[in-house]
């Protein structure tokens, strides 16, 4: 399903919710073509790029796959999604390659991809019209698929949309029959959001299916797609695997939230379509997309996805039997706070032995447990582990977990930071030594021992330190890291490892401003600048949650209320962060006079208001679901009122002007609390906002 599903309700089924998801799927048998005997590792063009899809990408994007190193590392299909068609068939029904997106035509493409010792892939949909608009092959399956087997291509991804209300399973199997008589080796991808139990039968079908609707570069869309295809374990086998959207690493997830994605993903079996620039990603995302060693439990020959070991308070244990006897564990903390997870190898299934080998799939490390598998996991973190018995544990460092605990901090204050160690190990360390490192400018100091001669397995330790602070902040919201270390002698030499913690202090906003929020936020004032890092699920119709710095009184008549705003973290499309006015910003609702001017990252820019005096933003300037522009950091705002009418500008130079809109509100105050303020769009998930140059006239 494209991200413009919600536009297409009128004529196809939403994407069944959570509650809705089964806990279990009978699985089908899989289908007998031969292909993908482990889940298809490549990269799509659409998260990235949407309609602007074109040869020139799709050749570039080949040979960056095949310089990257990601090629050797598996990745073979370049898959070419939605818009690559002209919007009618030919005089003899045939679907037309766009000629200006593609000037030699798909043929052309796969010779190319081809060329480079890659796979072609191409996007078509069950029903009348493709997502986008463009013809769908629904009553067209052997003409369609003859094409494609004409030209190249290797993967066909088959989306659900314009369906007609004809079953699923008929559609879909109407399409895998016709790739089959062409004779030509077809990966067969099912992409009908999750619906009609796909995951019973998909397998009988193609060989993999879409357990849900459409991914974002958001953690929350993320982790409710994991808790929707999670269950679906027993479905997936070589041949046939569970889908739950390509990657969104890359795309504007924080490192750590990229990590988990790739490793939840290769724990479940689950196909690797990278979903970003690959010409211009990052080392550090080449590096996540080119991990081998977790690569290689996606693509473990056994073809077992993951099955959850405990799922508690946000605290998910997963594991993979893998075919060489060791199991792949993954320790994933859907929480913001760092938490201590652990499970056992006898939880995971593995028989008793003398002790275990802990392979971290991330740090690229082995230790020995006697049993237990722990680690300290960041908030949104994931702890991949490959575990097997061994009978000589001996060989290795023992597993030495260290927790840093923090309290809550403010700008100049001194707090106790606690470091916890623990020898999980059968075999004791020597000289084990516990320290704390914190940024330039803070005070440390120790408080209690620090050093242990001797660590034996099972032991474990306290270690206390006075940390102080700085009175001035970087900035009105700071972020740092405060880190435990532990350096131990151990029978594999010396053992280096630490525990960060991350630490926010604000520096607090001073009167006449004060603040608002009606979920979870922290706010900072220092020197003219501002930040907000608050939650919120939306502010459209009986939604109505931000967070927000403001000025009691301070709109009026003929004002001007301009702010520049510097950064926005990307928890969704449509985070919000910009100027509010309403005659009560503390009266979330139901005050009126309700109107916001705001950035959002994957919209542009939108003014948005309260157009019955109810107290709920139900009007946009823009068309359904859009904004204008597109976004940029920094951006000015600039809101103007005259009487009861609103115009909001937008301007990335602070000199040039673009108008958003305007608006006439009812219910309006001759004074008006006016402020900035945020929502990231993503319930239970905060954001950060940055603004500087707050000015109201």
């Amino acid at each position: 399903m494209r991200k413009t599903w919600a536009a297409l309700v009128a004529a196809t089924l939403a994407a069944a919710p959570l509650a809705a998801v089964p806990l279990t799927a009978t699985p089908a048998a899989a289908i007998d073509n031969g292909l993908a005997l482990t889940p298809p590792m490549g990269w799509n063009d659409w998260n990235a790029f949407g309609c602007d899809v074109s040869a020139k990408l799709v050749e570039q994007t080949a040979d960056r796959l095949v310089s990257s190193g990601l090629k050797a590392a598996g990745y073979q299909y370049v898959n070419i999604d939605d818009c690559w068609l002209t919007k009618s068939r030919d005089v003899s029904g045939n679907l037309v390659p766009d000629p200006v997106k593609f000037p030699d035509g798909i043929k052309g493409v796969a010779d190319y991809v081809h060329s480079k010792g890659l796979k072609l892939g191409i996007y078509q949909s069950a029903g009348t019209m493709t997502c986008a608009g463009y013809p769908g092959s629904l009553g067209h399956e052997q003409q369609d698929a003859n094409s494609f087997a004409s030209w190249g291509v290797d993967y066909l991804k088959y989306d659900n949309c314009y369906n007609m209300g004809l079953p699923g399973k008929q559609r879909y199997q109407a399409m895998g029959d016709a790739l089959a008589r062409t004779g030509r080796q077809i990966v067969y991808s099912l992409c009908n959001w999750g619906e009609e139990s796909v995951a019973s039968w998909g397998g009988s079908v193609g060989n993999l299916w879409r357990t849900t609707g459409d991914i974002d570069a958001s953690y929350g869309r993320m982790l409710s797609i994991v808790h929707q295809n999670m269950p679906l374990a027993a479905s997936a086998k070589p041949g046939a695997w569970n889908d739950p959207d390509m990657l969104e690493v890359g795309n504007g997830m924080t490192p750590t939230e990229d990590r988990t994605e790739f490793s939840l993903w290769a724990e479940m079996a689950a196909p690797l379509i990278a979903g970003t620039d690959l010409r211009t990603a990052s080392p550090a995302t080449l590096a996540i997309y080119g991990n081998r060693e977790v690569i290689a439990v996606d693509q473990d020959r056994l073809g077992r996805q993951g099955v959850p070991v405990s799922t508690t308070g946000g605290l998910d244990v997963l594991a993979k039997p893998l075919a060489d006897g060791s199991v792949a564990v993954t320790l994933f903390n859907e929480n913001t706070a760092p938490a201590v997870m652990s499970t056992t190898a006898a939880a995971i299934g593995l028989p008793r032995a003398k002790g275990y080998t802990l392979r971290d799939l991330w740090a690229h490390r082995t230790t020995e447990t006697a049993g237990t598998i722990s680690a300290n996991v960041p908030g949104h973190g994931t702890v991949m582990y490959r575990v097997a018995p061994t009978r000589t544990p001996e060989r290795y460092a023992p597993d030495l977990v260290l927790r840093t605990s923090t309290p809550e901090w403010s700008a100049g204050s001194t707090a106790t930071v606690t470091a916890t160690l623990v020898n999980n190990g059968v075999g004791a360390a020597r000289h084990v030594a516990v320290g704390l490192d914190a940024p330039n400018g803070w005070t440390v100091k120790p408080t209690t021992g620090t050093g242990f001669p001797r660590f034996t397995g099972g032991e474990q330790a306290t270690v206390r330190f006075q940390v102080t602070a700085p009175a001035v902040l970087p900035a009105p919201i700071t972020h740092a890291s405060v880190t435990g270390t532990v350096t131990a002698d151990t029978p594999a030499g010396v053992e280096r490892t630490g525990s960060p913690q991350q630490v926010e202090l604000s520096a607090p906003v001073q009167a006449p401003l004060r603040t608002f929020t009606d979920n979870t936020a922290v706010f900072g004032a220092q020197n003219g600048s501002f930040a907000i890092d608050g939650a919120g699920a939306d502010l459209y119709y009986g939604v109505d949650q931000y967070s927000a710095i403001y000025r009691p009184g301070a709109e009026h008549d003929g004002s001007t209320t301009v702010v520049k705003l510097t950064a926005q973290a990307y928890t969704s499309d449509w985070a919000k962060a910009g100027i509010m006015v309403r005659d009560d910003i503390t009266k979330p609702n139901s005050s009126p006079g309700y109107v916001i001017l705001a950035e959002a990252p994957g919209k542009g820019y939108v003014l948005q208001w309260d157009s019955t005096g109810s107290g709920q933003l139900d009007s946009n300037s823009a068309p359904a679901n859009q904004g204008s522009g597109k976004a940029a950091y920094p951006s000015w705002l600039k809101l103007v009122r005259s009487g009861s009418t609103y115009t909001g500008y937008y301007s990335t130079d602070g000199t040039s002007w673009t108008q958003v809109g305007s608006a006439t509100l009812p219910g309006v105050a001759a004074t008006q609390d006016v402020g900035l303020f945020t929502s990231s769009h993503s319930e239970g998930t905060r954001g950060e906002a940055d603004f500087t140059g707050f000015s109201q006239t």
